[in-house]
């Protein structure tokens, strides 16, 4: 297999909700595993990434929102075998249970570093012992787990790795002529695996129409003229891609095909390729193909923005790897890819996260409208040049602008973030 399949394979998982409660649960519940006895205090330590997504975020199976719910939820309900599809089990007297630990003060969530590098730290203490878990830079990552003050299990986090290997992220190590070479010359059964991308997100986006909680799904459905696929290309992507990111940030209770750790940024790589594909009827090789290179410029950008930061990777990242999805789509050549790179790099870099809420619906809609602006300029051949603004000299250089937007360039705008989300209670 070659070592780009491998990447996209092993960067795909299924996600319940958005990723960041799920991770949070997944490390309470795996925590809860190494002790017995009545809970005392449930103690979650997170860096402002982690933090702000799941701020005010839909938890699935529950109509409530937010950190202190999802560890509680974690303790009470999760099922730490599931990884980040741990909640799938959550009821209503769950729910119940997890409101009553918040209320008598048993959860308690603290803000650490400010970084787009992940990190959890999940302590349980009980009248009999206590456990701890703790998670790095992926969202299931587990590095250590100690009881009773004791380390049962270490593993070397990527920060010990990189001091002793200092070559470039793989990702890296490839240009975008590369990708897209790549995404031409692949043999299609290599990547076939990525259908299951589309059983997913399709299966949410349906639920999303069924569903009474939605609101932006169901404007969206009335502006395509009541149709899924109608013959308006981009009206029917955006149709699919934001009434699954809405069905997904409001925690409805099916999972999305996540990339990058993220359930949103699989969303958008994916399913506005998939209306195109529908209203201009290109096969499903086609389809396959695109996504691949879709999911590439996601992650090669995403590599240097780190995975969770003060600018939306949704739009951002997964927008730009759509949009050079979509290019393929329609026959685009390397210099198109190039065009549409500095065309969204020139338009939505600098859309702020604030966390992963029902706001995530309204900055998709934004991506998917740059995406297809910046298309269908640069099949024109019409660009902002690489003179201007923080577009570079390569499509290469472009997207590496484009991460340091993120990281270094937002760190003060995370704490913003954060202090007006706190200061709203």
């Amino acid at each position: 297999m070659k070592e780009l399949t491998r990447l996209i394979l092993d960067d795909m998982r299924p996600a319940l909700g958005v990723t960041e409660p799920g991770a949070i649960a997944f490390a309470v519940a795996t925590a809860k595993k190494y002790v017995t006895g009545d809970v005392k205090i449930i103690r979650l330590v997170l860096n402002s990434g982690m933090y702000k997504n799941a701020f005010t975020c839909g938890i699935p199976n529950s109509s409530e929102v937010g950190n202190e719910h999802a560890a509680a939820l974690g303790y009470v309900a999760a099922n730490a075998d599931k990884g980040l599809e741990c909640l799938e089990g959550v009821k209503p007297y769950h729910n119940r249970v997890a409101k009553t630990f918040i209320k008598e003060g048993k959860v308690k969530v603290e803000l650490g570093d400010i970084s787009s590098r992940i990190y959890i730290f999940a302590e349980i203490t009980t009248n009999e012992g206590f456990a701890s878990v703790t998670i790095r830079d992926t969202h299931t990552n587990i590095t250590q787990i100690t009881k009773d003050g004791k380390t049962i299990f270490e593993k070397r986090s990527d920060d010990q790795s990189a001091k002793e290997n200092k070559s470039v992220p793989l990702i890296h190590r490839y240009t975008l002529r590369k990708l897209f070479s790549y995404a031409h010359k692949v043999p299609i059964e290599e990547i076939s695996f990525i259908r299951q991308a589309y059983n997913l997100n399709l299966a949410l986006f349906k639920q999303s129409l069924k569903s009474r909680r939605t609101s932006f799904a169901h404007y969206l459905f009335k502006k395509n003229g009541q149709r899924i696929i109608s013959d308006n290309e981009q009206t029917s992507a955006s149709l699919l891609c934001n009434a699954a990111i809405e069905a997904r940030v409001l925690g409805l209770s099916l999972p999305a095909m996540s990339i990058t750790g993220s359930g949103a940024h699989g969303i958008i790589a994916t399913l506005p390729l998939y209306a195109s594909a529908q209203v201009n009827h290109y096969s499903e090789e086609q389809l396959l193909r695109a996504t691949a290179l879709s999911y590439l410029v996601c992650m090669y950008i995403k590599e240097y923005s780190g995975k969770l930061s003060a600018f939306c990777g949704c739009a951002i990242a997964a927008g730009t790897g759509m949009a050079c999805g979509l290019a393929f789509l329609k026959g685009g050549t390397l210099k198109t890819l190039q065009l549409v790179i500095q065309n969204m790099a020139s338009s939505i870099t600098g859309m702020i996260c604030d966390g992963g809420n029902h706001g995530c619906t309204m900055k998709g809609i934004v991506a998917v409208d740059a995406a297809f602006q910046s298309v269908n300029f640069a099949l024109e051949g019409i660009a902002i040049g690489n003179s201007h603004g923080i577009n570079g000299h390569s499509p290469e250089e472009t997207m590496r602008h484009i991460g340091m937007i993120a990281s270094p360039g937002m760190v003060e705008t995370e704490k913003v973030i954060l202090k007006i989300m706190t200061e709203k209670g």
